[in-house]
C-alpha cells in the first residue's frame, strides 16, 4: 500500500523513547520531514532525518515556541505520558494534590499542542492530529485514578478537536495502547509492588506476563512499531473519512459491545 507521504512535515512530542520515538522513525521511513519535541534531556538523534528537541509539553510556551520552529506541519503527534507513581487502588491512596502534575502532562499538554498547532492547519486546510491515550481512559482503570481520568479526557477532547476541525479538512483521532513495554508501564508495576510483603512480590516480567494473560485475550504484548503502523496510515489519504475515533492496539483488551 502506497501511504505517499513523501516530503510532508510531521512534528511529534514525546519523541525521544518509547512509542513517540517508534511513530517518528515510522514517518521517516516514509520520507517525512520529522520534528521531535521531548523533556529528556538527553535526547538520542532519530534514524535518518529527524531529530529531537529539548522541551516541556506542559509549558505553552515552549510548546508554540517549537510549533513556530517547525514552520508548516502536515501531521501533529502528541505521544506524553506519565503516571502518578502511585498505587491508587483505592483511590484513597492517593492524596489529592498527587493529581494536578498527572493531569498537566497527560491533558494540559494535549491541549497545549492542539492550541499552537491547529489553527494554522486550519487555515491550510489540511493536517491531521493524533492523540496517544490509554485503554485506562476507557475502562475507568483503578490502578492510577489520576492518569485513567486524564486519558478519558483526552479522548473526549479529541472528539472535540475532530469536530471543531473538519470544516476545514483537519482530521483527529487516538491510539489507545494496552500493554506496552515502556517506562510507563515499569513505573505501574513498581508502585503496585511497593505496597506488598516482600514474599508476594513479582519481578517485572513475572508481574507482566500475568497481568496479560489475565486481560487480554490475545495473550501478548504490544509492541511500538505496531503504533508507528498505525500512525502513518491515519496521516494517509487511506484514512480521509476517519476521525474522531479512538482505535484499541490492546490486544483485545477493550471491547465495547
Amino acid at each position: 500500500m502506497e501511504l505517499n507521504l513523501t516530503g510532508q512535515t510531521v512534528a511529534v512530542l514525546g519523541a525521544a523513547n518509547g512509542i513517540g520515538r517508534a511513530i517518528a522513525e515510522g514517518f521517516l521511513a516514509e520520507g517525512c520531514r520529522v520534528h521531535g519535541f521531548d523533556r529528556d534531556p538527553t535526547p538520542r538523534p532519530l534514524r535518518t532525518a529527524g531529530d529531537v528537541h529539548p522541551g516541556d509539553a506542559t509549558s505553552y510556551a515552549q510548546v508554540k515556541a517549537f510549533a513556530a520552529a517547525c514552520g508548516d506541519v502536515d501531521h501533529v503527534v502528541f505521544s506524553v505520558g506519565a503516571g502518578s507513581g502511585k498505587f491508587g487502588f483505592p483511590f484513597w491512596n492517593l492524596e489529592p494534590a498527587d493529581w494536578a502534575r498527572v493531569l498537566d502532562i497527560n491533558l494540559i499538554a494535549a491541549a497545549n499542542t492542539a492550541h499552537a498547532f491547529a489553527p494554522r492547519m486550519a487555515e491550510r486546510k489540511r493536517g491531521t492530529l493524533l492523540f496517544l491515550t490509554s485503554v485506562a481512559g476507557q475502562v475507568g482503570s483503578p490502578t492510577d485514578p489520576p492518569y485513567s481520568a486524564a486519558k478519558a479526557g483526552l479522548i473526549n477532547f479529541m472528539q472535540v478537536a475532530a469536530k471543531d476541525l473538519a470544516p476545514y479538512g483537519v482530521r483527529a483521532n487516538a491510539l489507545a495502547p494496552g500493554m506496552v513495554r515502556t517506562d510507563l508501564n515499569e513505573s505501574v508495576w513498581a508502585s503496585g509492588q511497593r505496597l506488598l510483603p516482600a514474599e508476594k512480590r513479582q519481578d517485572y516480567t513475572t508481574w507482566a506476563e500475568e497481568k496479560i494473560r489475565k486481560i487480554s485475550p490475545l495473550g501478548r504484548w504490544q509492541q511500538p512499531p505496531e503504533f508507528a503502523a498505525m500512525a502513518v496510515f491515519l496521516a494517509s489519504e487511506h484514512a480521509k473519512n476517519i476521525t474522531g475515533q479512538t482505535l484499541n492496539i490492546d490486544g483485545g483488551q477493550v471491547m465495547h459491545a
